[in-house]
């Protein structure tokens, strides 16, 4: 019986492990989904971003559109720490953040514990 419960201790702690520090979702191009200056909405819910990856052009100012759905204390604010800008997320708004033209390259944001994380991309044009 013992073993059995430390097996399952080991197999919650492998999906916390995944879930935290290894799991990467598939890639969104924002593109896709922008129109002249128009952005891309970013859902906060359920422990996550969605989308987490963002694919955006190099070279251009973005914004990107944040609802919180997600009521716990750790997703009431989202970081980008390489650009310096954080933004407070009330729960239910719509809040705008506006990314300045990106040299192409991996930009993280999180939220300010660390736990929700998402990333984006810019690609300059002759990348494939």
């Amino acid at each position: 019986m013992i073993w059995l419960i430390n097996l399952s201790g080991l197999g919650l702690v492998a999906l916390i492990v995944w879930w935290f520090w290894l799991y990467r979702p598939s890639p969104i191009a924002a593109t896709s989904f922008m129109t002249g200056d128009q952005g891309l909405t970013v859902l906060v819910r359920d422990g996550t971003y969605q989308p987490a990856q963002i694919q955006l052009p190099a070279g251009k100012p973005t914004t990107l559109t944040f609802i919180r759905e997600d009521a716990t204390p750790c997703a009431e604010m989202v970081l980008f720490g390489t650009l310096n800008i954080s933004q407070e997320l009330p729960l239910g708004e719509r809040i705008e953040v506006t990314l300045p033209a990106l040299s192409a390259g991996r930009y993280p944001f999180t939220c300010q514990m660390q736990m929700y994380r998402g990333e984006v991309v810019a690609v300059s044009e002759a990348d494939p």
